[in-house]
């Protein structure tokens, strides 16, 4: 299934859709059709597990071609929101997770030109999620060195903890796309927190799709555009640490909840490795593509204050 987030009123909640045939279908409204109690929310849809998850996609299936009346409406009309709008968790980031991008953040920033014997570790709070279209924001009196990331994220559907390699996608719920944006110049002491987690800086979505429809996340091609410019062209089969073994690691010693997302790090192509540095600045426009998934397009907005 290709699930959304999305509102169909300007000042509508938003409520949790499956994508069928260029239609949004309302997933609580679908499950009052067919008898199948369904919740209004993605994240309360996860809670449900892998059961639920096969069981309405056989529904949607049945009724793809004969959509009772009333339940969904055409993408083209709907607002798609971040689909999980607000994590219960902090985001986990993982960085310097491509070869190439290691040694291009060895250049310019004060990483190691070593590569990491294990995954790098960061967080992004759930004030950075903003979803397809939103502006993000940019602070000239914080930043003068916002930078792209396109990566793979991946989103937990049951509870792990110490987990195999082995069966680390057995827990997956979906995946979807992010962009990590980056303030470089507010790294603090080697934190990355307030370069990585102010608000806005994580775009994400458009949608996200089940692990039943992608089984193999090791072979997607991801890539950015600043500008309608190429930076970023690449494939996730270049990640140092898969997501088999990303999810093992970290959940050795985090448990990892149903919900929970991982981006799972960014290929070479940054502003911050390019020579001469490039940057993000009001009036541009990013977007990031994921394939399977779809693209993300969103314009840099001046929000200093005038004072």
């Amino acid at each position: 299934m290709r699930l959304v987030t999305y509102r169909s009123e300007p000042a509508a909640a938003g409520r949790l859709g499956a994508i069928v045939n260029d239609l949004v279908v309302d997933l609580h409204d679908f499950g009052v059709v067919t008898g199948t109690p369904l919740p209004d929310n993605m994240l309360d849809f996860i809670d449900m597990g892998p059961a639920t998850v096969t069981a309405v996609s056989r529904l949607l299936n049945e009724y793809s071609d004969d959509m009772p009346v009333g339940i969904a409406v055409p993408l083209a009309n709907v607002k798609l929101l971040a689909p999980i709008p607000r994590p219960r968790k902090n985001i986990f980031g993982i960085g310097l997770n491509y070869v190439e991008h290691v040694a291009e953040s060895s250049r310019t920033l004060d990483t190691s030109k070593e590569l990491p014997k294990e995954p790098v570790i960061f967080s992004k709070p759930p004030t950075t999620v903003v979803g397809p279209g939103d502006a993000i924001e940019h602070n000239k009196n914080i930043t003068q060195q916002m930078d792209w990331e396109v990566e793979l994220a991946v989103i937990m559907g049951t509870r792990a903890k110490r987990v195999s390699k082995e069966d680390a996608l057995k827990y997956v719920f979906g995946y979807s796309a992010m962009i990590d944006v980056s303030a470089r110049d507010c790294r603090r002491a080697g934190q990355w927190i307030y370069s990585k987690g102010q608000d806005t800086y994580a775009p994400f979505g458009p949608v996200i799709i089940t692990a039943d429809e992608l089984p193999d996340p090791h072979n997607i091609n991801l890539s950015l555009t600043l500008n309608g410019v190429t930076k970023q062209s690449s494939n996730t089969r270049h990640m140092l640490f898969n997501v088999n073994h990303l999810i093992a690691d970290i959940s050795a010693g985090i448990t990892l909840e149903p919900g929970d997302i991982i981006a799972t790090g960014t290929p070479e192509g940054v502003g911050a490795g390019r020579s001469p540095q490039e940057w993000m600045w009001p009036g541009d426009v990013v977007e990031a593509y994921v394939e399977h998934i779809g693209t993300l397009r969103h314009p840099i907005v001046d929000v200093t204050p005038n004072n």
